[in-house]
């Protein structure tokens, strides 16, 4: 553990959440059985990638799934809410999730040039940064670096459940905001919607909904960013307007008519990607813009995605 960072984190965080999400980190990375959300954790297996190439090698798949996996394209999505301030009206939101730049240099590549010049209000980072679950970040924090030059402030991120605490200070850097069970207050004249965000629910089970929105005014209008949608109805009954998720990457391989054959979270599969709603919070699970496991993707492209919000 380099001291440098620790006392950053520290400087950050508080010495007691620090210390904790590190243990945390310590005790249950690259776990494969018994943790998180899911008993299984598939992402941890080592075996997994070598069975996933041969069985795609056997059918004759594999170059086009790899050809796939850097197709990324821009999803545009309008969602209207009564309980949005007039400010921001067409307020919009480039929403950027599960990138795993270190395995997905190919598509980072293409986010790249998708993004430049693209206008847009707010930038969000939904998580799961590395490729690996565990091991060094390094590759992740120089692909993020490359990505990170093309997009425009201001800039927000959670962790996801691939991504170890250690990497906030170097994104903090890079002018990432990282929202851990945090939230802030996004201003246009004397309006104002509050942005929260939570650490990882998925693996390590570190998020404090209740911390984050702690801050938000009854009625105020607000948006959770979680890197898996798996906490819905927690986020619903605090009362939140918006949900911005990933983790699911829509199942990565799926059959034709984008039907995932395995998710690899524990919620409805209504809920697994695009548009949801439940208990009158609108949710969005981004596909995600790279891949897991192995960088391949059969009727499931990777995105990124444009929500322009609207009143009414």
């Amino acid at each position: 553990m380099d001291e440098n960072i620790l006392h950053e984190l520290e400087r950050r965080l508080g010495p007691l959440h620090a210390r904790q999400r590190l243990g945390i980190e310590a005790d249950h990375e690259a776990q494969v059985f018994g943790q998180g959300l899911v008993f299984f954790n598939l992402e941890n297996t080592l075996l997994a990638p070598a069975i996933i190439e041969a069985v795609l090698k056997l059918s004759g798949m594999y170059w086009r799934a790899r050809k796939n996996a850097e197709r990324v394209t821009v999803r545009r999505n309008e969602m209207r809410f009564s309980t949005l301030p007039e400010a921001f009206d067409g307020y919009t939101i480039l929403h950027i999730s599960d990138m795993h730049v270190d395995m997905s240099e190919a598509a980072m590549e293409n986010v790249s040039e998708l993004v430049e010049g693209m206008q847009y209000d707010l930038c969000v980072l939904t998580g799961d940064y590395r490729g690996k679950t565990f091991g060094p970040f390094d590759a992740a924090l120089e692909g993020m670096a490359k990505v990170t030059a093309h997009l425009r402030q201001p800039i927000y991120g959670v962790l996801g459940n691939h991504d170890t605490i250690q990497m906030v200070p170097a994104m903090e850097a890079m002018g990432i905001k990282m929202l851990l069970n945090e939230c802030e207050v996004i201003a246009r004249g004397d309006q104002r919607i509050h942005l929260a965000g939570v650490d990882d629910a998925h693996f390590y089970r570190v998020d404090n909904i209740e911390k984050a929105a702690s801050q938000i005014p009854k009625g105020g209008f607000s948006i959770l960013l979680s890197h898996t949608p798996e906490i819905y109805r927690q986020a619903a009954h605090a009362g939140f307007d918006l949900m911005l998720s990933g983790h699911t990457h829509g199942g990565q391989l799926c059959l034709p008519g984008s039907i995932p054959i395995k998710l690899e979270a524990a919620l409805p599969r209504r809920m697994g990607s695009g548009l949801w709603e439940h208990g009158g919070m609108r949710g969005y699970t981004s596909l995600g813009a790279g891949s897991s496991v192995v960088p391949v993707r059969l009727n499931c492209p990777p995105e990124i995605t444009l929500h322009c919000l609207r009143r009414g």
